[in-house]
């Protein structure tokens, strides 16, 4: 079949193209859409085993962290294909899970600081209450408090005397 592009727009914020074609011997109008191939990423994992990489497996894992969270879903999305660009570029094809572990504590720490703590305590198997604490207090070294932020673990306040 002959035929001739009469329109493309990029959709889908240009992960898409939209073509408007039609066919040079019947003059039928049809519409094709282009995607983007994009090499697939695959995981290496602690054991040395290596599996596709699942991109419902993160946003399911990031989702689970900012449950109660004033986050949405669509940021996720967001924050997952920034990590996947950046690991696709940096790392081909193949990709530690450490570091897609990685890469998701440093996103969630600039969104969310709850949600970081929560990510991180699976990611890094915090074994107790302690551990939670000190990366609260690591976190509180790297990043500063917002003023309208009230201070977690703060030092309880002396009774007044009587």
């Amino acid at each position: 079949m002959r035929d001739r592009v009469i329109d493309s727009r990029l959709i889908q914020d240009g992960e898409r193209i939209r073509r408007r074609r039609q066919c040079l011997d019947c003059a039928t109008r049809y519409t094709t859409y282009e995607t983007i191939e994009q090499i697939e990423l695959r995981v290496l994992k602690r054991g040395g085993r290596i599996e596709p990489f699942h991109r419902y497996k993160l946003v399911s894992s990031l989702s689970k962290a900012c449950e109660k969270r004033p986050i949405k879903l669509e940021v996720l999305e967001r924050l997952v294909d920034e990590i996947v660009t950046e690991l696709g570029v940096e790392t081909g094809r193949e990709v530690p899970s450490r570091l897609i572990g990685l890469r998701a504590m440093e996103k969630l720490q600039t969104i969310d600081p709850v949600a970081y703590v929560r990510f991180a305590s699976i990611y890094r198997q915090f074994q107790d209450a302690g551990e939670f604490i000190d990366e609260v207090e690591q976190m509180k070294k790297r990043t500063p408090r917002r003023a309208d932020q009230p201070e977690l673990f703060a030092a309880p306040k002396p009774p007044i005397p009587v």
